[in-house]
């Protein structure tokens, strides 16, 4: 049997998405942005911008973290999902992909309940210690698609800034496959591979890997779930 190639993954894609993810003028305008600001295309697809919608609703989420935001095409999926009183922050290193978000946000009619924290990750997360779980505030839902380098400092903080059934996200983990290279000289391949041996060592998390294809090629989520 052959296997299918990116050309098949793409078709099929489209044909998903057609069918359950309907024509979306707010959506659609914050990728024009996206693009028209020079911000990088790798945002989420529309199909995953559906399952991070799915997830929020699926799990009652009412407080929602984000770490990278972009130009806030999948800040905008999350946010959709949350209760009227829910509340979402994100994270984003550059002060450009975020007045990009902000201006997306506010003509998708979220702005109202997202915060976008400017700066490097882990100052903004140090800052959501000390004012928000430093007082006993967690969040629900984390999702994780920044420097992958950065990721297993991320899985730190999001594990302080977590409860007993908070759900952990990161995308990006199979890297082409490549992520099954444990001489590789990139720094985003071992930052991965860190971040899955952290995983798995947690006795705090139960987790698993979703490999994934599809327009944007071969990939995948971690997904994770807080035990204690």
């Amino acid at each position: 049997m052959k296997t299918p190639g990116q050309a098949v993954w793409t078709k099929v894609d489209r044909y998903f998405g057609d069918l359950l993810v309907p024509i979306d003028d707010a959506l659609d305008a914050a990728l024009k942005a996206n693009e028209k600001g020079g911000l990088p295309q790798i945002d989420v697809t529309p199909l995953q911008g559906k399952f991070l919608e799915f997830l929020v609703r699926a799990i009652g989420a009412r407080r929602v973290l984000e770490i990278g935001t972009l130009g806030a095409y999948s800040t905008i999926w999350m946010a959709r999902a949350l209760p009227a009183d829910g509340r979402l922050v994100t994270l984003e290193l550059e002060p450009h992909h975020a007045n990009v978000a902000r201006q997306n946000l506010e003509k998708a009619g979220m702005a109202d309940r997202v915060e976008i924290l400017v700066g490097p990750a882990t100052e903004s997360l140090r800052i959501l210690e000390n004012t928000g779980a430093g007082r006993g505030v967690t969040f629900d839902l984390i999702f994780i698609d920044a420097d992958k380098q950065g990721y297993p400092e991320y899985l730190t903080w999001a594990l302080k800034l977590s409860r007993p059934g908070t759900v952990i996200v990161a995308d990006n983990v199979v890297r082409d496959g490549e992520v099954i290279d444990e001489k590789s000289e990139d720094p985003r391949i071992q930052g991965v591979r860190r971040f899955v041996e952290m995983v798995a060592a947690e006795p705090r998390l139960s987790a698993t890997v979703l490999q994934t294809v599809g327009e944007k090629g071969y990939d995948g989520f971690a997904l994770a779930v807080v035990l204690s």
